[in-house]
């Protein structure tokens, strides 16, 4: 079923590979550009702008893959707070390894890796750059630099940026990008063009983030939507005061590049005589607002983004029992945007049957607005129970019909109590998947239960109780989109993660 879309992804490749261009002959010589967000799986800004594709920037860059390099940073220090990438469930080191195949599968040029904030202490760090030099890779160490990024004169010196190591490249296009925020992007890009005037080679610097996205104001959803999804980095969105001042007109940016911004500009003044950019939006080379088609659209799947954000604070102060100041900063966002959790569908349908029946419940909103519940019972998980629920729906078969014989699941049920160690015969999403695969072999309804699977991308669902990591796992490959309340469904003070 289409969903509606407010995004026009094939003129932002357009617009953003004419804009690169524009930029690259602005500059001349060699051009560092800072991506922020996510090159590939940029899930994010598929949901908040619906029709943008999560792999629409790297698609852009295949215009010019020939005369790109890509550069990958990891800050050293995720690697001791064993970071991971929630979107995929895997760790940054891990996705720094997925990134360089995928950008290698598609005939990107990737040699290099750059460690940031480095400390000698650090053994989790040094172990995993012996790993990558292993595998072939370069791998260069960036330390941490004292009074970064306001002392200027130690920064662009030969205790500051000179103490990191230079990373040799091939191409006048280096792309700068990373598993996530935080990572060290821009310092790598102003190293790096310290270490090229020093050996005589004009640089530049440009970047190229998605969000806050500039010519939006300042507290349009889109824009609070990426406030919301970095509650944890204590990113704040703000008026651009360079901008305003050097030209009188109000654009969105924030903390982070207001902050380096006067550190970027000083050292282009000193290396190369004049810098220029007067402000951190100049910087930018951003064209996503320009390809909004619909404002209502991106602005709703926005305002859905926010609560989702929120759900998933709570939930993650939860799991690492922390306190409540990441769900309390996405609660602001949320003021700010006008909704709260009342807003997101599917959450009243599955809190008032759990109400109901005393257990753990679900609700899913299929494409065509229809809302889908799931109870558990002896046989069935809430999260399993849906997942069928909404198949049979989709397929058009009676909601009476067994889609799944007890004959089916009995056999399941016993394979996990009496070999598998499990105290729990409810079937999880997974093994109803491949049970439902089964049947299919012999059963008409299950084989048209199974084609409609992928009708449930981009649904959203809400459960009242924290799903376990195998139904997380499921739902992330669906695409389905789910939050849970912060509520375990047994108590128990250790749990398997």
């Amino acid at each position: 079923m289409a969903r509606p879309v407010g995004f026009d992804h094939q003129k932002y490749i357009e617009l953003q590979s004419h804009h690169i261009h524009q930029r690259r002959q602005q500059i001349g010589g060699k051009l560092y550009l800072e991506m922020g967000g996510k090159l590939f799986d940029d899930m994010h800004a598929s949901r908040v702008l619906p029709g943008f594709t999560p792999d629409n920037k790297i698609a852009m860059l295949e215009e010019i893959r020939d005369e790109t390099e890509i550069l990958v940073c990891l800050n050293a220090k995720d690697l001791e707070r064993h970071k991971v990438r929630a979107d995929l469930g895997i760790p940054y080191e891990e996705d720094v390894l997925r990134l360089i195949d995928a950008f290698r599968e598609r005939g990107f040029l990737v040699d290099n890796v750059v460690l940031t904030q480095l400390h000698e202490e650090n053994h989790m760090a040094l172990s995993f750059m012996e790993r990558l030099q292993r595998l072939g890779l370069e791998v260069a160490r960036h330390r941490v630099i004292p009074g970064y990024p306001s002392n200027t004169e130690l920064i662009v010196s030969e205790e500051g940026f000179g103490r990191n190591e230079f990373v040799r490249t091939s191409r006048d296009l280096v792309v700068v990008t990373a598993p996530g925020p935080g990572s060290g992007k821009l310092a790598t890009c102003l190293s790096q063009i310290y270490h090229e005037y020093r050996r005589g080679i004009p640089a530049g610097y440009a970047k190229f983030e998605t969000f806050p996205i500039w010519n939006l104001p300042l507290e349009h959803p889109v824009n609070l939507a990426y406030e919301a999804a970095t509650v944890d980095l204590d990113d704040i969105n703000l008026i651009d005061p360079f901008h305003l001042q050097a030209y009188g007109k109000q654009v969105t940016s924030y903390n982070r590049d207001v902050e380096v911004f006067p550190l970027l500009k000083e050292m282009l003044d000193m290396l190369a005589g004049a810098s220029p950019y007067r402000s951190p939006t100049d910087m930018g080379v951003n064209m996503a607002g320009y390809c909004m088609s619909n404002d209502a659209i991106c602005c709703e799947a926005s305002r859905q983004e926010i609560i989702r954000r929120y759900y998933q604070a709570l939930v993650e102060e939860r799991r690492s029992e922390s306190d409540d100041s990441r769900s309390h900063r996405a609660a602001v966002v949320m003021r700010k945007a006008g909704v709260s959790t009342h807003d997101r569908a599917v959450v009243t349908p599955a809190l008032d049957l759990a109400r109901r029946t005393g257990a753990p419940a679900s609700a899913i909103q299929l494409g065509d607005g229809t809302i889908v519940t799931g109870k558990t019972s002896a046989l069935l998980g809430c999260s399993a129970a849906m997942v069928l629920n909404a198949l049979k729906h989709l397929a058009g078969i009676d909601p009476g019909q067994d889609l799944l014989s007890p004959e089916a699941i009995g056999p399941i049920q016993s394979l996990k109590t009496q070999h598998l160690g499990s105290h729990n015969p409810r079937l999880h999403t997974d093994e109803v998947l491949i049970a439902l695969s089964v049947s299919a072999a012999e059963s008409e309804a299950a084989r048209r239960a199974l084609d409609f699977l992928v009708e449930l991308r981009g649904c959203d669902v809400h459960t009242t109780t924290i799903l376990g990591p195998v139904d997380e796992s499921i739902f992330r490959n669906l695409g389905v989109l789910v939050t849970s309340e912060p509520e375990y469904q047994r108590k128990q003070l250790y749990r398997k993660r």
